[in-house]
């Protein structure tokens, strides 16, 4: 073999600081790189090296094991220390113990196979840790402590019925064990009576409430899991049906409509609607988990179950908004044809809404209609127009309203589209001879109560972040409530801060639906049917008290109702249309006159369909 040729390989992948030169500074070895390779190839040109060389050679192709003096014979043949050093035999300094980290060159050598293996032998034979499953497709397994006391309120509920309950004799399971509404009775005994045999029994319970780990659910997902349909992953509006005709059946607050099946079936579809405007928050019609768990629905059922008095539970359930939205519904819709029309929708509010914004709805804009009638909309459609106009500031009014007036569609609003919608306004504020305010004020008032994070344009998120963007609204195409923001009423303002809890549209709901009633009463009298009232005003008003309304129905008469009034009639004012009249202390024509006290310094008595409606305006 060729010596030099083998040297010549070596030479490529010498280590410079596998030498062993203790007489040569490290620092001359690295300015001077081509020394280390000169003093190994004089080492390599010594004969005793050469000899040594051939030696090795030819008892590893013999595979003769290697014996040198010195070098412990199992050494491997391309180690370094088998080749023998440079200085003369027993002259070499001793060598320094290296670090574990070593030299950068020396970490990028090869690794070995069997430094490969043994971390991996080590794990083989090391003992697998237990990992605890961590996920359960229907919810984690109950404590064995909750799980004993269910099952002891279960066995004392089913102790005396071993063969099982009726779907009446269910209901105190589903509110002890299971603290549902009452009124999830009768659906719950459904879902687990697959076989309608009219009975559950103890163990088919068990199976569905503890086994299955329902009992270890969140009241939303429970509610959730119980209404929706099998393989259904999203609730629908007839998944609500069950459990309000259940409600109407039982709830002591509803029991004046058991007569009246027509009016059960609004009122159920009413708080439909009105879950799916607040809850349902994609518009799609299906109402999804993670919506259901954000929304307010499963306090407000627990309230409705607690509550005796259902108009107390203002959120989707009570029977005065119900009332308000329908007979608003019924009074604009003239043929009764339960559909609605531009024409008749233009009278919604006393003519407050501009006919270019009725375009936009109509045109199903903000909402793709549900009636599949041309040019009308359904009671369905109505609930959400209204929702949307008497509370706008809303989440979901304020998305119907933005979506109306953002013209192309592109997601924000510009000046442009502002004035297009205004110009309406301003040409009624002239009609009926007001005072026209320039659409450069206009938008100069609407930036500084949004405050736009960009100059030019209003973006949704704009408005939500704003307090007063139902008054943009106002602004652009509902004049009546515009000129109310004008002359801003402090006593209303006041009540609102003392009410913080409730909503533009609780608060509308509340007056429409005493004057409703109202009258209601005086066509009664006017039929015969009831006495002339006798209206007395001692506590009509007071200091920090609600706001109460009294209604002077004429009813093409003035002797409708006789009003008790009181002294110090000091001043009221009188809208009839467009005309108004002053008076101080003159009350002899109800046109011109108002209902006072005497702790009351002034008064005011709005005209509206049929009557006049007197409140306070200062204290």
């Amino acid at each position: 073999m060729d010596i030099d040729r083998v040297a010549g390989e070596e030479v490529c992948c010498l280590d410079t600081e596998q030498l062993q030169l203790p007489e040569v500074s490290s620092f001359v070895l690295k300015e001077n790189p081509q020394l280390p390779e000169v003093l190994f190839s004089q080492w390599l040109s010594l004969s005793d090296t050469t000899r040594l060389v051939k030696t090795l050679i030819d008892d590893a192709k013999a595979g003769n094991p290697i014996n040198i003096p010195g070098i412990s014979a199992n050494v491997s043949v391309g180690g370094v220390n088998s080749l023998p050093s440079m200085f003369p035999a027993g002259s070499a300094p001793p060598i320094s113990p290296r670090s574990s980290s070593g030299s950068p060159r020396t970490s990028k050598q090869k690794t070995s196979p069997s430094s490969l293996r043994s971390p991996l032998k080590l794990v083989r034979e090391s003992e697998w840790e237990v990992i605890p499953q961590f996920y359960f497709r229907n919810g984690p397994p109950a404590a064995s402590a909750l799980k004993e006391q269910c099952l002891s309120r279960i066995n004392h509920l089913f102790n005396n019925d071993l063969d099982g309950l009726l779907i009446d004799e269910f209901k105190p399971v589903t509110k002890i064990v299971c603290k549902l509404p009452s009124f999830f009775s009768d659906v719950l005994f459904r879902k687990i009576d697959v076989d309608c045999t009219g009975m559950v029994t103890r163990d088919a319970f068990v199976k569905y409430w503890v086994n299955s780990n329902m009992l270890t659910l969140d009241t939303a997902t429970q509610v959730f899991n119980i209404l929706k349909q099998p393989d259904c992953r999203y609730l629908s509006q007839s998944d609500f049906k069950p459990i309000l005709r259940e409600l109407l059946a039982t709830h002591s607050g509803l029991e004046f409509l058991q007569n009246t099946p027509e009016f059960q079936e609004r009122y159920a579809e009413t708080v439909i609607y009105r879950i799916f405007y607040y809850i349902n928050r994609s518009g799609n019609g299906r109402l999804t988990l993670r919506e259901l768990k954000r929304g307010n629905l499963i306090a407000a059922m627990q309230h409705a179950d607690e509550e005796e008095d259902i108009n107390k539970v203002i959120r989707y359930f009570s029977y005065e908004h119900f009332y308000v939205i329908y007979c608003k519904f019924w009074e604009l819709d003239t043929d009764h044809d339960f559909f609605i029309d531009k024409e008749n929708l233009i009278r919604y509010g006393n003519h407050a809404l501009t006919y270019r914004i009725l375009d936009r709805i109509f045109s199903q804009v903000p909402r793709k209609f549900k009636s599949n009638v041309e040019g009308k909309m359904c009671y369905e459609d109505f609930v959400y127009f209204m929702l949307s106009e008497e509370d706008k500031s809303s989440q979901p009014s304020l998305e119907y309203w933005f979506r109306c007036l953002d013209l192309d569609g592109n997601g924000v609003l510009t000046p442009n589209e502002l004035q297009y919608f205004y110009e309406e306004q301003l040409h009624r504020m002239e009609c009926m001879a007001q005072e026209p305010v320039l659409f450069e004020d206009i938008l100069c008032q609407i930036v500084d109560m949004i405050a736009p994070e960009r100059e030019g344009y209003i973006t949704l998120r704009d408005l939500k972040g704003c307090k007063l963007s139902g008054n943009v609204f106002n602004i652009l195409f509902n004049l009546n409530k515009f000129v109310a923001f004008e002359s801003r009423d402090p006593f209303l303002i006041r009540q609102e801060r003392e009410e913080p809890t409730l909503t533009e549209w609780d608060r509308f709901a509340h007056r429409e639906y005493i004057r409703l009633s109202m009258e209601e009463d005086v066509e009664d009298v006017s039929n015969g049917s009831a006495e002339l009232p006798t209206i007395s005003l001692c506590c009509s008003f007071g200091y920090g008290m609600k706001i109460w309304y009294l209604d002077i129905l004429l009813g093409g008469t003035c002797q409708i109702c006789t009003v008790e009034f009181h002294s110090d009639f000091q001043d009221a004012r009188c809208f009839i249309g467009r005309e108004r009249w002053l008076s101080s202390g003159d009350y002899s024509s109800p046109r011109k006159a108002a209902p006072f006290l005497d702790d009351i310094s002034r008064a005011s008595a709005l005209y509206g369909k049929g009557g006049w409606y007197a409140y306070p305006l200062s204290l």
